[in-house]
């Protein structure tokens, strides 16, 4: 196997003012790992930046894990430069993880203000501590699974920061991708006889179990797309207990959240983007593929241009795919 010139791995340690005191006691110092590109230190170079955004339950950290077959993100991104496949970039891999598993990349007083923080705090810390060329055109986003959701809404939401996007299997369509989950939720939660005894046993597993993620996931969606400062644990669940019935009125509050339903209001936004990258595999398991069909959809009707692949694959073990949206945002974003 051919080897290329190895960047750095820097960690910078940031302390948020946003994230303090948040609803479910998370930290608020974290650290943010960066993969900066090789030769950084020889040159006065600047670089254009991609922020990656983890998949649920991840955090920036173990974006820099490898396996025997799979390349860590840094190696990824050094192939990527060395080859000449991209242009040089620092790419930039925040902690947004919490106790419920993740954060949606969103503000919520449930969880804390992870939107703020990204864009208010992680983003002015970095142009300040790297040699970044700042500026939305030079600054990307992107991600796999909830982190390409955040990709999604950020781009959308804040399109004054970011000038490009990317995501793989972002969470797109909820009806699909979280419904058919909604029974499973709710005999999980009956079985440990309640929410917040549902938490108190997953806390407590030694082995978190693929039956107990699949309980979590749509609590922590909740927190995220229907927080309640008066209800219990902060939340507003779309369903009603002990019964299952979906609460309408809760469900439409998670709607708005999803990027089929955000896109015609952010138009804009979508249009003004250097670079719209969007993949998913024809056999994901929670149809994240028809979401990306259905969103870019909306795309089409709105006459924004973009680039969508659908690849022969489930929603795991797809990292492979990355060198695509790095790629294509690196090349706009020089």
């Amino acid at each position: 196997m051919k080897t290329f010139e190895r960047g750095q791995i820097r960690v910078l340690q940031h302390s948020s003012t946003v994230l303090r005191d948040n609803a479910l006691g998370d930290p608020a110092q974290r650290d943010l790992y960066c993969s900066l590109p090789p030769g950084y230190d020889e040159t006065n170079a600047r670089y254009p930046v991609i922020y990656w955004l983890s998949g649920f339950t991840g955090n920036g950290r173990m974006m820099f894990n490898a396996d025997g077959w799979m390349e860590s993100i840094d190696r990824r991104l050094d192939r990527l430069i060395g080859s000449g496949a991209m242009p040089a970039v620092i790419c930039v891999l925040p902690d947004c993880f919490t106790r419920l598993g993740g954060s949606q990349y969103l503000d919520s007083s449930a969880t804390g203000k992870y939107e703020t923080y990204i864009v208010g705090e992680l983003v002015p810390f970095v142009d300040g501590q790297l040699r970044t060329k700042p500026g939305r055109d030079h600054r990307g986003v992107t991600g796999k699974s909830s982190g390409g959701y955040g990709a999604l809404r950020l781009a959308m939401r804040r399109p004054d920061v970011f000038g490009a996007l990317g995501s793989h299997a972002g969470d797109a369509y909820f009806a699909y991708c979280y419904l058919p989950d909604f029974p499973k939720f709710i005999m999980g939660v009956q079985r440990a006889g309640g929410v917040e005894a549902f938490l108190r046993e997953f806390e407590a597993l030694p082995k978190k179990t693929h039956e107990a993620m699949e309980v979590l996931n749509i609590l922590a969606m909740a927190a995220c797309y229907s927080p309640n400062p008066a209800a219990p644990l902060g939340i507003d669940l779309p369903v009603r207990l002990p019964s299952g019935e979906i609460d309408s009125s809760v469900w439409k509050r998670w709607e708005t959240n999803d990027p089929v339903h955000m896109a015609r209001e952010h138009a804009d936004a979508l249009r003004s983007l250097k670079r719209i990258y969007l993949d998913a595999g024809n056999r994901d398991e929670w149809n994240l593929h028809i979401g990306a069909r259905i969103f870019t959809s909306r795309l089409d009707e709105l006459g924004i241009p973009y680039i969508y692949e659908e690849f022969d694959d489930t929603h795991m073990g797809i990292a492979y795919r990355y060198d695509r949206s790095f790629c294509e945002l690196a090349r706009v974003l020089t």
